[in-house]
């Protein structure tokens, strides 16, 4: 199992994008995700097509399980 934090923002654009991290510190500490979210805002950290991102939209943890097929 792989498990992913993915933090969601809005750009200049209106448009949401995602930035995922891998293997997140658990327990997730929803007040440091919220200070590093605010953190790359104010610091510019990342852009995208549409623009810097301005305004955070969410955060969460996803868990994917992967199994491969035998193809034989």
């Amino acid at each position: 199992m792989t498990k992913k934090i993915e933090l969601k923002f809005r750009n200049e654009d209106d448009k949401i994008v995602t930035y995922a991290l891998d293997n997140p510190i658990e327990p997730v500490d929803p007040e440091t995700v919220n200070t590093v979210m605010d953190e790359i805002i104010e610091q510019n950290a990342f852009t995208s097509t549409g623009g810097d991102v301005i305004r955070k939209e969410s955060a969460r943890v996803v868990e994917r399980t992967v199994e491969d097929i035998e193809l034989g």
